[in-house]
């Protein structure tokens, strides 16, 4: 790369060689993707393993739904304050502390269920998993746009940034597609407690492993010498900010909403095994195009993605009300899968763009959060409604969740043209 620097004698700029800019994966070393993808897989296998070890013992859905409903309650009071936490003490210390409680609360909680502790035990700890959850993928984030923003050039960092969004909302889709299926495999295989205590033993070594990683030392150039932000907290709750946060919350209901509801579909016909790989045709399709979104131009702006994207999620999901058969439920599914991952992606990056300087990573679990409590919550209604209702019923949350994601699209439109601009928005 080079750069046009002026002669002392005021003649024609010469170009003068640079040292190329690294990229951001030789920046990070590839050792940081593949243990940051491993590390986030227990929390994708928390919410059902929780169901699965409560439904095979106590023999209660209800308590089950309500089991991981808990998870997400604690994961929404406390993720934040990790976040913030982690941004201003480093996310080493806090990583450090929480992968060893959370692997202590899986192992409590299993343990809580069998030996026939109180209903209101067992939801204490489940509550607990939530409250000390490791959220990765949000740290992960918000180390990565710490790196971009510090090391990179400002004329790469929007596509940069873009790009990382992109894989790390790809990495998510796969892991949330892959955690339940490695669930199933290990409470068939083995015991329904199994996958608690393997998600247990994951967290301790790879989540320690990610706050072990020479890259968790890195932290804002913008935080002073006290790890003091110049930003005030009262800027979390901006309108530009809390929108993105609705936004995703709509993200994470259609997620608990659509699993739900597909296995309550399936379960009409006999065959509810095969509502993982029904789901699997939206979360590989998501997956997919939330990876191309980083080759989008960048005059698309990131409004503008969001608009049409959640659009393309909501006119698949109205498909719902005529869906009378697998194949049909399929098309729909694929349909869903070409919006909710660049979906997914652009609310990441507006949540990057506008996070108050020196609190990324509290703004990236509050994303986090957004999607566990909104998929803990959704699959809780929805089974509740398709256990007393009916699927037909149940599928119209989806639509709901779906109309969320849209309707805050829209009111991000128009604050996106009356705030303050950033780069691709």
């Amino acid at each position: 790369m080079t750069h046009a620097t002026p002669s002392p004698q005021n003649h024609a700029p010469t170009p003068t060689p640079t040292p190329e800019a690294p990229g951001l994966l030789r920046i990070a070393g590839l050792p940081y993707f593949i243990i940051a993808f491993i590390a986030r897989l227990p929390f994708a296998m928390m919410v059902v393993g929780v169901l699965t070890v409560v439904v095979s013992a106590r023999g209660s859905l209800s308590l089950g739904g309500l089991t991981s409903a808990a998870v997400g309650l604690g994961t929404a009071c406390f993720g934040p304050l990790l976040g913030a936490a982690a941004d201003r003490f480093g996310q080493r210390m806090v990583l450090l502390i929480l992968a060893i409680a959370n692997g202590a609360m899986l192992v409590l909680f299993t343990v809580v269920v069998y030996t026939g502790g109180a209903d209101a035990l067992v939801l204490i700890s489940a509550f607990g998993i939530g409250a000390t959850a490791p959220q990765v993928a949000p740290m992960s984030r918000s180390r990565l746009v710490t790196m971009i923003a510090d090391r990179m050039p400002e004329s790469l960092r929007t596509r940069t940034v873009s790009g990382t969004m992109a894989y790390e909302s790809a990495a998510d889709e796969t892991v949330f597609v892959f955690g339940p299926f490695i669930v199933g495999i290990l409470a068939s295989a083995i015991a329904p407690w199994a996958p608690l205590i393997g998600a247990a033993a994951l967290t301790v070594v790879f989540v320690g492993a990610f706050a072990l990683h020479p890259s968790a030392r890195a932290v804002s150039v913008h935080r002073d010498e006290h790890g003091r932000a110049p930003s005030s907290v009262s800027e979390l709750f901006s309108a530009r900010l809390l929108i993105v946060v609705i936004g995703i919350l709509g993200v994470g209901m259609f997620f608990g909403t659509m699993l739900t509801a597909l296995t309550s579909f399936m379960a009409d016909r006999g065959a509810p095994e095969q509502a993982g790989l029904l789901y699997g045709v939206m979360g590989v399709g998501s997956a997919i195009l939330a990876l191309g979104v980083a080759w989008l131009p960048v005059r698309f702006s990131l409004r503008a993605r969001w608009l049409m994207f959640s659009g393309i999620l909501l006119a698949g999901s109205l498909l719902l009300l005529l869906v009378d058969s697998p194949a049909m439920m399929m098309i729909a599914l694929a349909i869903m899968g070409i919006g909710i991952g660049p979906t997914l992606v652009t609310q990441y990056s507006f949540g990057a763009a506008r996070s108050p300087l020196g609190r990324s990573a509290t703004v990236m679990t509050m994303l986090g959060s957004g999607i566990v409590v909104g998929q803990s919550l959704g699959a809780a209604v929805a089974g509740e409604l398709a256990e007393s209702v009916g699927t037909g019923s149940a599928l119209v949350l989806p639509i709901i969740a779906a109309g969320v994601a849209f309707a805050s699209a829209l009111v991000n439109w128009h604050l996106s043209a009356t705030g303050p601009r950033v780069a691709s928005v």
